[in-house]
């Protein structure tokens, strides 16, 4: 990893970010969450911060699910080319979103790039165990709770109604009303209506909840059913705006509850994830728009 920061770091100073950056963000197409918390080896709270912006953008694996069915229900012949086109927008976003808060909030030039060149060495069995312990703990503890508690209340939201009353329809709970009224938002890229602001609001809790919750509000019984229903809610091109702003809007609230703990203000976190869910709508909005001429 010091080696591949340090062959990173010339490309990484174009955007205003050292090649330490690099680790978080390759460890982002696993889990924002710890991404994010990597950024405490950064010694530049600005490039610490620009860091923790930029990371998210990277398709985290959570984000599999949701591209696995979309692919296999409108682009069969070309499953891989979509996914693949998928991770390398979340990277040129990344870097042109850098490029833009280099020239606007994050001023400066980067920390010079000074890091130590360890040897290889074959780590202990012991050493290894007790560090992914550590780890793993900090990541269960701290990500956990905070997925449980978004659980419950998605759970609440979808089951009652504005009455508190037991729904039999999930159209009628709290949840769909709350889709409802988002989906205008969402018109302009293609999937304005319910059941799809509904998945994304539940994807907030877990990016794997954004295909549960489709399945269950399109009343599919199994994958098959799933990829045909959903050819009645969206296009191909819908679908591949709606692939775009579920990779780049907020990850989940336990990324939130990270990028608050790293900035320490719950208004500075809540401002990193309108920012990215900013940036996905506008994304998302050129590629329905942009597309629609050429199909």
């Amino acid at each position: 990893m010091a080696r591949v920061a340090f062959v990173m770091d010339h490309l990484l100073r174009k955007i205003g970010l050292s090649g330490r950056s690099f680790v978080p963000m390759l460890i982002g197409f696993g889990c924002s969450v710890p991404a994010i918390m990597a950024t405490r080896t950064l010694a530049s709270e600005r490039d610490r911060k620009m860091t923790i912006i930029l990371t998210p953008f990277m398709s985290c694996s959570a984000k599999l699910p949701i591209y696995a069915v979309f692919t296999a229900a409108f682009f069969p012949r070309h499953a891989a080319l979509v996914m693949i086109s998928l991770y390398i927008l979340g990277m040129v976003v990344a870097v042109l979103c850098g490029l833009l808060l280099k020239s606007t909030f994050f001023r400066g030039e980067p920390v010079p790039f000074v890091m130590e060149l360890p040897a290889y060495r074959l780590p202990s069995a012991k050493t290894t165990v007790l560090h992914m312990w550590e780890k793993a703990k900090e990541f269960l503890y701290k990500a956990f709770t905070i997925i449980f508690l978004a659980t419950i209340i998605i759970w609440f939201l979808q089951t009652l109604d504005t009455r508190l009353n037991i729904v039999a329809d999930s159209s009628d709970s709290m949840l769909a009303a709350i889709g409802g009224f988002v989906a205008p938002l969402f018109a302009p890229l293609g999937f304005g209506n319910w059941i799809a602001s509904t998945a994304l609001i539940t994807g907030l809790t877990a990016k794997e909840a954004v295909v549960s919750t489709l399945a269950i509000l399109v009343g599919a019984g199994d994958e098959a059913g799933l990829t045909t229903l959903l050819g009645q809610l969206f296009t191909p091109l819908s679908a591949f705006s709606f692939l775009t702003f579920t990779l780049l809007y907020m990850p989940c609230v336990a990324a939130f509850a990270a990028v608050r703990r790293e900035y320490g203000s719950t208004r500075q976190a809540a401002g990193v994830m309108a920012f990215q869910t900013g940036v996905a709508w506008v994304v998302a909005f050129l590629v329905y728009n942009i597309g629609g001429v050429f199909v």
